[in-house]
């Protein structure tokens, strides 16, 4: 990791969350004054797919796989601080740094997951869950739910393009889990190729 992004990191620990209502991802209400999102996606049935997307999951399989790196990398931990960054091909210096962290993990038998929240220099102010879960019928759903309002002058200033982004990103999210269980993919154990490559550059 270079000097510059551990400088970040350190920061971002000594931060607190930029919004009050931490874990909140976890009710079935989601607090007001903010834009609320809920998506799902059939993943299969079954205890074993269960596993496999919820390891998925936790190993930051959703993010890595929309192109995200993750610095430093480990599976979510309650309590974890992380730096996400773009990781595009041909870019070898990414702008954006996005600070991070884990406010709760889930790990039972019929659900496994975990949500982040927003600190300070996030374009954004409000948490991010990632869910698998299976009912009664034994189907398996994986489902993102955040509630969000923008924070940073550029996100918005540019709002139209802000909020595709975060759809375009969270549209992402669910088809790299679908296409991690179809394809029989185990959680990652490493950070991507990309996110590996950029590791040197702030």
């Amino acid at each position: 990791m270079s000097a510059t992004l551990l400088r970040r990191l350190t920061a971002a620990r000594a931060a607190a969350p930029n919004y009050p209502e931490v874990g909140a991802t976890l009710d079935a209400r989601l607090p007001a004054g903010y834009a609320h999102l809920r998506r799902r996606v059939h993943l299969g049935h079954g205890p074993e797919v269960l596993e496999r997307a919820g390891r998925y999951v936790l190993g930051w399989g959703c993010q890595l796989g929309t192109g995200f790196a993750v610095h430093p990398y480990a599976p979510a931990e309650e309590g974890a601080t992380v730096l996400l960054r773009l990781a595009l091909p041909r870019l070898r210096r990414p702008r954006l740094v996005i600070p991070c962290r884990v406010v709760w993990t889930v790990d039972e038998p019929d659900r496994i997951g975990f949500g982040y929240g927003t600190l300070p220099g996030h374009p954004e102010c409000g948490e991010e869950a990632f869910l698998v879960s299976m009912d009664a019928d034994g189907e398996v759903w994986f489902e993102v739910t955040a509630f969000a309002r923008l924070a940073a002058w550029y996100a918005r200033l540019g709002r139209p393009v802000s909020v595709l982004c975060q759809y375009l990103a969270i549209e992402g999210y669910l088809t790299a889990v679908a296409a991690a269980v179809a394809g029989g993919g185990a959680a990652p154990t490493a950070p991507a190729a990309g996110a590996r490559a950029a590791d040197g550059h702030a």
